[in-house]
């Protein structure tokens, strides 16, 4: 019987903390305006800012200069080739090297092409015609641009020329068609059909925000909770020190309730406004969202329980944003990332959701195909909620001694 009564206060007085714990945590958030700025508003303000700027999805109407040395009927028909695609147009027509080189380097035009004079009779007497591209490397969305527009007028150009010469031989046109077009492919871009690159990047983005955002968010609170000495203030009358389970459970609540309803909005409303793939099962996503948010709560509240002050957080978890979108994999192959690089990225959530968020949404993944991701995420999930656990508890052995030395 006493047992059973010790249960109960037990169970009642983690209740008390709990709800104690989830108020305090509220009014935290909600009154404090850097965490609410953190914790509410940059995960949309980011998202929001970030798919405005990708928002064309497609670069087009990149500017290049052709350089024509031969200034003939052949000639200008490939500089009109140039102009005909959506990629490239010609911004300029200089009269030598030197003049497109001022062009190039002042950044009005990302490609030079040049035309040697000896262009049209070659190409016209059955002799290989050469043509010089010169490609801006330095931005590669530009360089792939221009180059595959380029690389395809030229090709194009030079089959036409050759079907033309077949059948003013005599040939008919299937087998002068066959000649000058051996291989017919099909191109079918799959899960990104028009090869966006906000569709590409903003899925990885957005995973990273949320991890860096409830990192950072979740530190200052923590550090704000060490620095006011409110771990103290919470204890009930009753009891000499907070529990660390009431503690851990109620700010893991408050945090997953606030990201819950921004993720919401996010991967519902933001999603379809910006015309991002919505594939996927919701109950699929769910399933993987849960043990992200959680993975990242609880890494949050371990290291939040290493701050002395709010400042603390900003300072050593903001620079980590750009190499964890990196180690993500989406900037670059996982498989190309140093093994040593690969394996500390696998210790953060981000690593794990990117992967299974891109696979669920982009690519209308099922429940197994990302269990993998999942299962990984909910190790992470009580790897970090014991870390959490052990560092409230440490805080709250400090802050008992404090009061009693006091």
């Amino acid at each position: 019987m006493k047992l059973i009564q010790r249960f109960i206060r037990q169970i009642t007085s983690y209740g008390h903390q709990f709800r104690t714990v989830v108020v305090n945590e509220f009014r935290t958030i909600f009154g404090d305006a850097g965490v609410t700025l953190i914790l509410v508003f940059a995960l949309l303000i980011y998202a929001t800012l970030y798919s405005l700027a990708y928002a064309p999805q497609v670069l087009r109407n990149v500017p290049i200069g052709v350089i024509d040395e031969c200034r003939t009927p052949a000639s200008r028909e490939l500089i009109r080739s140039f102009d005909a695609g959506p990629n490239t147009y010609v911004a300029y027509e200089p009269t030598g090297m030197e003049e497109a080189k001022e062009l190039f380097f002042a950044r009005k035009i990302y490609g030079i092409v040049y035309i040697p004079s000896d262009y049209e009779r070659n190409l016209l007497g059955g002799l290989q015609a050469n043509v010089a591209i010169y490609v801006d490397a330095s931005y590669f969305l530009m360089y792939r641009q221009v180059f595959q527009e380029l690389v395809t007028s030229i090709g194009q150009t030079g089959a036409m020329v050759e079907f033309q010469r077949l059948i003013a031989k005599g040939a008919q046109i299937p087998q002068a068609m066959a000649t000058t077009q051996p291989v017919i492919y099909q191109t079918h871009n799959l899960f990104n059909p028009y090869l966006g690159y906000g569709t590409f990047a903003m899925p990885a983005i957005l995973m990273v925000i949320i991890q860096q955002t409830l990192l950072i968010g979740v530190g200052m609170i923590g550090g704000t909770w060490r620095e006011f000495g409110l771990y103290a203030k919470l204890c009930p009358s009753s009891r000499r020190r907070m529990s660390t389970l009431p503690i851990v459970t109620g700010k893991a609540l408050v945090y997953l309730a606030v990201y819950a309803v921004t993720t919401l909005y996010i991967l519902g409303v933001h999603y379809r406004l910006f015309q991002y793939p919505t594939n996927g099962a919701t109950s699929t996503l769910i399933a993987f969202m849960v043990p992200y948010l959680l993975s990242c709560i609880f890494l949050g509240i371990a290291l939040s329980t290493l701050f002395r002050s709010r400042e603390n957080s900003l300072l050593l978890l903001l620079w980590t944003s750009i190499p964890l979108l990196m180690l993500s994999g989406i900037s670059y192959p996982r498989e190309a990332i140093p093994k040593g690089l690969y394996m500390f990225g696998l210790l953060f959530p981000s690593s794990h959701g990117v992967n299974a968020f891109i696979r669920i949404r982009t690519m209308g993944a099922s429940f197994e195909e990302v269990l993998p991701e999942i299962r990984m995420l909910w190790i992470l999930t009580c790897v970090y909620g014991a870390l959490a656990c052990l560092g409230i508890h440490r805080v709250l052995r400090k802050v008992q001694r404090e009061k009693a030395n006091h």
